[in-house]
């Protein structure tokens, strides 16, 4: 992976970290948590999508792989965090 590609994966996964955050809790988790968020729901988000037989190609399918997968994982945090 290139520079490039690194960014562009950071951008990603921050944009989708960002984006469940807003969705589940109403707000962000600030720049590097919503990088991790969005980074470990990207790979989250790519077993589900493997699992169910779905396939989002192209920088948006990028993009709401990753955010459904960040959205799941704050969903399931959540759960937890109750118990």
């Amino acid at each position: 992976m290139d520079i490039t590609g690194l960014i562009v994966f950071l951008l990603i996964g921050a944009l989708a970290g960002w984006i469940a955050g807003k969705v589940i809790t109403g707000r962000g988790f600030g720049v590097l948590g919503n990088i991790v968020v969005g980074i470990v729901g990207a790979v989250l988000g790519g077993v589900m999508f493997r699992v169910l037989g779905l396939a989002a190609t192209g920088l948006i399918g990028e993009i709401i792989t990753a955010t459904v997968g960040a959205i799941v994982l704050l969903y399931i945090v959540l759960l937890i965090k109750k118990v």
